[in-house]
Order: C-alpha cells, then structure tokens, then sequence
C-alpha cells in the first residue's frame, strides 16, 4: 500500500470486508459489540486489538475504514474521526492543553476556532494571537512554556498563506507541538506533514464529503498523540463520528481527488478572468501571482485551493446586490461542495467577530468568499459576471 499514489489510496486504503464480500464499504450501524465470554470483554477493555471493538463512542468498522484511508493518504501513523470539523479543533486543542500552558495562535482564523481558543483561555490557557505571514511575529511570541501552535494553512477567508515549514521549525525549537487546520489546502494538495505538522485537522463536512450532505472530522497525527492523548479525551466528551457519515465520507473519498483538482483549476481561470474588473476592488487568490504568498502556496500545495475572495467597491449594498443575482452559484455558508457557494462572512461566518478586529483581519463590507463547485467554468463565470453587472 506504501507504493500506491493517492487515487488509489482514495479508493482502496483501509478497506475491510464481512464474510459477504461486498464491494462497496458495509456501514456498521450499531453501537455495541458481542463478546463471546466474559473473559473476551474484559481483555478487550485492557487493550483492543486493531479489528475489535467495544463501543461506537470509542470506535466503529466504518470509522475505522475513514480513519485508516486518511491517514493513508496524510502520511501519518493515525487518525480519529469526529462528528464535525469543529469537534476536531476542540479535541486536537483541548486534549493537550491545560491550565498554565501556552499556545500561539495565527490570528486569521475560523470564527468557531478563535471562539475555542477563547474558551481555553477562560480555563487558564494563556493564548497568544500573532500575524501568521510575519515570522518575525512567531518568534518574539515563543516561550520556553509554549506548548502548542495552531493555524489554518491558508485563512479562512482572506486566504493569507502561512509559511508552515518556517513556523513548524521555529515551534519546534521550544518543543511545542504544530496543529494545523489544513481544510482549505485539502487533502488532495497537502504536504503538512513532510512540511512539519504534528497534527492535521480537517472539517471532513468541507471537500471530503464533497456533496453537502454530512458533517464531520478528523484529526490527523502520531499513534502516540492519537491514542494517548486525543483519543481519551473524545471518546469520553463523546466527539464519535456516526457510523453512516463515515461512510459517506469514504464514497466522498473516491472522487476526491478528481473533483478538488477541477475546483482548483476552475477557481484559477476564474480569479484571472475577474482581475481588474470594475466593480472588484480586489481579486485574492494564492494562485495568481500578485497574491503576497504565491511563492509559498506553490510550493506548499502545488496550486491556489479551491476557494477565490473578492471585494466589492461597493462595500456590503454592493455585495448583496451581487449576492442576490447569482444564479448557478448558491448563497451558503459551507464550502467545498461540487456545487459552487458563496457567502458574505461579515454578517454570516465573523458576523460575531467585533468591527475592530474584522478590520483588523480584512473581512470588509465588499468581501465575498467564493467556493467553486464542479460545474462548467464558462457557466461559473457568465453566471459572476452578469451578477456583478448589477452589483
């Protein structure tokens, strides 16, 4: 399995088959397991073997299927699966975390993601928030009780790329532990890992699944954080994947890789095609080469993501005037879908975020985060061009 290439692995890796054997993964929808005596069930309490299993909070075949397919394709020992992307920040923070200890943060984050890092800091966790492009900024923040680093590969929504192998050696070198958020630069782009991650989050609900249709997540990481230190806390705060999501994430995971590349290279024609438009103040996309970490996307993802901001001249009147005339694109707060999406995040995703510090991030009245879906580009860009005439 080491030497297949990623389509493969999207297929096939971590499959597990019943007596029938089914071709399609079976969904094992159940909470608990039989054992064949007392003797069983208490052995297995002490340590369970890789295909047994007591309880569908603690573990499930299906699960277990998703779990092993993207770690397979990350490059790490192990994944747990969770009920949502949000779950997976929590857990991924949360279990290594305690009162007195420190994390730097990027402040360009997720709404929920900062509002988790506000809830560690309510429970004695001192968080620091520094510019994520600027080094210089991540090395006056490390101390020698730094204990971890969190980030979003590239931001949700301004989409600023965060040079993840520098920040990885400067944590490193106080001993803290990278926890990367990666869902933007996808699975399919990913080099977290040989870049210097230790831990990879992912929102699974976002490209993974692909169709809009569950939510979920997943952390990716050592067997030694994975068991250890992350798996006690969510099995026990009750975090668990459902079985059937996780089947829906493994039939997403087929297509994957084939629908994140047309994304990607529709959201590039796109953004170039939209450069210097009238009503745009500004086109952002780590793909075109005026992005301010286009050098870097390159070389971390091999591509710009799937994800183009603009900002209208006509601050937030202008945004909904465009919003609202769309056609093929659908107005929603999810991203990643095979349908395109967009949504405004000053009023739906950092609606809660004060003013100051929208500003401060760059989420303006004119900004709009465009998600490309898997439709025609020729039609994604009609559909844009005519709504922004009557911006």
């Amino acid at each position: 399995m080491t030497d297949w290439k990623t389509r493969t692995m999207l297929v096939h890796s971590g499959a597990r088959r019943s007596q029938y054997g089914e071709m399609s993964e079976a969904i094992f929808l159940t909470q608990g397991f039989v054992y064949n005596s007392a003797e069983q069930a208490e052995a297995r309490f002490i340590e369970s073997g890789p295909d047994e299993f007591i309880y569908a909070r603690y573990g499930n075949p299906t699960v277990r299927m998703f779990e092993e397919r993207i770690a397979a394709i990350e490059g790490t020992e192990d994944a747990f699966a969770t009920a949502s992307g949000m779950a997976a920040v929590n857990g991924a923070l949360t279990a290594l975390l305690k009162a007195g200890d420190h994390v730097v943060a990027a402040r360009a984050l997720f709404g929920s993601c900062l509002y988790v890092l506000d809830v560690l800091g309510r429970f004695g966790v001192e968080v620091t928030l520094v510019d994520g492009t600027d080094l210089g900024q991540w090395r006056a923040a490390m101390r020698a009780d730094t204990k971890a680093v969190f980030l979003e590969s590239v931001s949700n929504p301004t989409l600023e790329v965060i040079d993840v192998r520098a920040v990885a050696d400067i944590a490193h070198k106080v001993g803290a532990t990278v926890i990367v958020d990666n869902v933007f630069a996808t699975p399919t782009f990913s080099q977290a890992v040989a870049l210097g991650a230790d831990v990879v989050v992912y929102s699974a609900t976002k490209h993974i699944d692909g169709s809009g249709r569950c939510l979920g997540g997943v952390v990716c990481g050592t067997k030694q954080y994975i068991r250890k230190v992350l798996e006690p806390y969510l099995k026990h705060t009750g975090a668990a994947m459902s079985p059937f999501n996780a089947w829906v994430m493994l039939k997403g995971m087929e297509t994957l890789d084939l629908r994140v590349r047309q994304q990607a290279s529709s959201a590039l024609s796109i953004a170039t095609a939209l450069q210097g438009h009238a009503k745009l103040a500004q086109v952002i996309y780590p793909g075109l080469k005026d992005h301010p970490q286009h050098a870097i996307a390159m070389d971390q993802m091999g591509a710009g993501g799937t994800i183009v901001t603009l900002v209208l001249k006509g601050g937030q009147a202008a945004a909904f005037k465009f919003l609202n005339a769309l056609e093929i694109v659908k107005i929603s707060n999810n991203l990643g879908d095979a349908k395109s999406i967009i949504t405004h995040p000053a009023t739906t995703t950092h609606q809660r975020l004060p003013a100051d510090q929208k500003a401060l991030l760059g989420i303006t009245p004119g900004l709009v985060r465009l998600s490309l879906g898997i439709e025609d580009p020729e039609d994604l860009l009609a559909d844009l061009m005519q709504a922004l005439d009557q911006a």
